[in-house]
């Protein structure tokens, strides 16, 4: 059936993307604040088809490919070819609309229709503004922001003491914080995620202080090494056995430039990854959704199956990759919670998706099942 497309013409689009609130600062970054301009690429076929999605890379590589035939683009059993991948959620969302597929379906439907979802949008809300901070009130306030709107679980940004704070009262910031949402939400899923903003030691202090709070996971503690993360995991499975090691968001050695086959991640990269996950320190990988890619996904996850890991694509700070992400977790399954990014894109219909109960349900419609208004 694809083999009867052909790209006709592809276009360049802005639109506006939104948070329902100012995201302020974590432990490394500024102020995400609460708008922003996304692009996307529409790619139409000459039989009247259109597929669409985030897309970047060069105006011209991607011109270059007007005139191909969609099969010689995308196989619906493996991905995009290389040479298209700046169209790769476009294409995957047109493979699906031409096959009447959801897209989590041409995958293959390997993990569950409904999902496990965080809040991931809960930065240091406590600290702004910085000349007046509200305190840890306003960032309760965040989480019953999203609670209202569909989330049950949540994770939230700690490190305050690697930059924004002196680090004895970061530290001690970062577990009250904690334990404040813990109180809250009885029942959460409670992770946390310091952007490297600890060391070790000092992560294991944060520990002793939270040991109640019962995280789901903990994310980025400290820049990976085999030693800090053998002492992570032997705290863990002394004190809070069920509690998940996540990391692999963040790329410690150079950018694959231009994007190879694992997208931005350098496949010695992605080994050293691996590596540790077969030495059973890291639980999750986390390489982001669009920045790694979608054909990447499908290629690596059955090697993380191998090693004994799960996956959880990245997804801040776009709504999208949330909706893509989930995508991927019920095609390719081996994904225990996706990461949900609060907020909508202008002149995007994503009602096909339900968010009830911390729960994210997929819909039957073809591709990513996102309609966007002319």
């Amino acid at each position: 059936m694809l083999h009867t497309h052909t790209i006709d013409r592809i276009e360049s689009r802005t639109l506006k993307r939104s948070f329902p609130r100012s995201i302020p600062r974590n432990a490394k970054g500024g102020h995400h604040g609460q708008h922003a301009q996304i692009q996307v690429r529409l790619v139409y076929t000459n039989q009247g088809a259109m597929g669409w999605g985030l897309s970047s890379g060069p105006e011209h590589e991607t011109q270059a490919l007007v005139g191909r035939r969609v099969s010689e683009l995308i196989d619906p059993a493996s991905g995009v070819v290389q040479e298209a991948r700046a169209l790769d959620i476009p294409l995957h969302d047109l493979a699906g609309r031409i096959l009447g597929q959801p897209v989590w379906r041409m995958l293959g439907a390997a993990g569950p229709r409904s999902l496990p979802i965080y809040a991931g949008g809960i930065y240091f809300d406590d600290l702004e503004p910085l000349e007046s901070p509200r305190g840890i009130d306003a960032l309760l306030a965040a989480c019953e922001q999203d609670a209202a709107s569909g989330h049950a679980h949540f994770k939230l940004k700690i490190g305050r003491g690697f930059k924004v704070m002196d680090r004895t009262a970061g530290d001690r910031r970062d577990a009250e914080v904690t334990r404040a949402v813990r109180k809250r939400f009885p029942s959460a899923k409670l992770l946390v995620d310091a952007n490297d903003g600890y060391d070790p030691e000092g992560f294991c202090r944060y520990l002793d202080e939270v040991l109640e709070c019962g995280l789901y996971w903990v994310e980025e503690s400290f820049p990976e090494s085999a030693a800090g993360l053998k002492r992570l995991r032997d705290k863990l499975t002394a004190e809070s056995p069920a509690t998940l090691i996540a990391d692999g968001e963040a790329r410690l050695g150079p950018t694959q430039v231009p994007p190879g086959p694992y997208g931005k991640w350098p496949r010695d990269q992605l080994d050293g990854l691996l590596n540790l996950a077969r030495d059973r320190l890291l639980d999750v990988l986390l390489m982001d959704v669009t920045a790694m890619g979608f054909t990447a996904w499908r290629t690596i996850m059955p090697e993380l199956r191998a090693a004994g890991v799960a996956g959880s694509p990245h997804a801040w700070s776009e709504p999208l990759k949330t909706l893509y992400a989930a995508q991927l977790a019920g095609g390719l399954g081996n994904v225990p919670i996706i990461e949900g990014v609060p907020g909508a894109v202008e002149g995007v219909d994503a009602s096909g998706y339900l968010l009830q109960a911390g729960m994210l349900t997929l819909p039957e419609l073809p591709g990513f099942g996102l309609e966007l208004a002319d």
